[in-house]
């Protein structure tokens, strides 16, 4: 193998070297958009009896009762929005006639903090929901604006409204636009019977934690709000409850080494990916990612501007959701985000990134080797 293939220091073992993201430009075509609203790797195998509430949050015990409930009454619910005779539907109305405009909470909203286990919810109530694949969706906001922009207005309403139930995890409320496109597709999707369940980033300048998350969605949503019942979900990150601490950094040479002791592994200088991401629209990330088994990054170092930041949060969401670990050098992933940015509005982006990377970088430890 020539030395262009080859790690300073290190036995060849992967022929054709690491890969690289600041190599690909992927194409999405928007059929896959459609195909791929199902919940992610990550949450693939997720169900509500994998969710460990933690003992001293009992919201987190309620929210599962709740949700289970919430599944078995979509039993009787057809995708046009039926019902059969007699059917109970969500929290008691009745879905005897294919009533255009439900009275009741037509979905659920989650509201919590970062780390909670909002989105292993989401996903428990889409497997857990009686219908097959092809009749539920589960997508971010942001995929959900993506599909909008693919397929047009009209056929998104025609595609989604034959489903019995569209889960959208991180509602985006900092975008008056997309929150007034969504909210308007969503009525007309309750219109034609579909439940909906949803969990929320906060508005810009809210520090709460996703304490005034619940009533800025509701807001947002405007009309929909009266089809939401929400559900309070207190606790702490449970990505570090009770884990160690993040590994440090390692050297250049030891991610190098690794990236070409892995097969299927990427390898890029983290300045020049950052640089990349503005040039790859965000809802092709997760196409970027395609067939990696771990990202390596050099160079770490504080992102320059909120825009590099936000897209930044995106990409980790969507390593994160593909559950592909990430070894680093430079400076820890705490330290990505300067304290203006962690103080701002887009603060619970940013502690989510955080969060989601360092999770990533513990499960990259296995790939050094002494």
């Amino acid at each position: 193998m020539s030395s262009s293939t080859s790690a300073p220091g290190s036995s060849p073992a992967i022929e054709a070297g690491p890969l690289s993201l600041c190599a690909r430009e992927p194409y999405v075509p928007a059929d896959r958009l459609v195909a791929e609203m199902v919940p992610p790797p990550r949450f693939d195998s997720v169900r509500f009896a994998t969710y460990i509430p933690d003992p001293n949050q009992p919201s987190q015990t309620e929210a599962v009762g709740t949700l289970e409930g919430f599944a078995s009454g979509l039993g009787g619910a057809h995708a046009s929005g039926a019902g059969k005779p007699g059917r109970k539907g969500l929290f008691g109305f009745g879905r005897a006639k294919a009533a255009k405009s439900p009275a009741g909470p037509r979905g659920v909203y989650l509201d919590g903090g970062y780390g909670v286990g909002k989105t292993h919810l989401l996903a428990s109530l889409w497997h857990a929901t009686p219908a097959e694949p092809a009749l539920k969706a589960f997508g971010t906001f942001v995929e959900l604006t993506n599909l909008v922009g693919a397929l047009g207005f009209q056929q998104t309403v025609q595609t989604l409204s034959g489903h019995r139930l569209l889960c959208i995890d991180e509602f985006e409320l900092d975008d008056p636009g997309d929150t007034v496109l969504v909210s308007t597709l969503l009525g007309k999707l309750v219109e034609a019977g579909v439940a909906l369940a949803a969990t929320s980033n906060t508005l810009p300048g809210k520090l709460g934690e996703g304490r005034f998350a619940a009533a800025d969605f509701l807001r947002e949503i405007q009309g929909l709000s009266a089809h939401f019942r929400t559900l309070r979900i207190d606790g702490e990150d449970y990505r570090h409850r009770g884990l160690p601490e993040a590994p440090a950094p390692y050297s250049d040479e030891q991610v190098a080494k690794a990236a070409y002791a892995t097969a299927g592994a990427s390898l890029d200088d983290f300045p020049h990916l950052l640089e990349h991401l503005a040039r790859v629209h965000p809802s092709r990330y997760g196409a970027l990612t395609d067939g990696l088994t771990a990202v390596c990054l050099t160079d770490v170092r504080p992102v320059p501007d909120q825009s590099t930041a936000l897209r930044l949060v995106v990409l980790a969401d969507r390593l994160y959701d593909r559950e592909v670990p990430v070894l680093a050098s430079g400076l820890p992933f705490d330290q990505l985000f300067s304290e203006e940015m962690l103080n701002g509005g887009y603060r619970k982006k940013y502690f989510r990134a955080i969060s989601r990377l360092t999770a990533l970088a513990r499960d990259a430890k296995g790939l050094v080797r002494s």
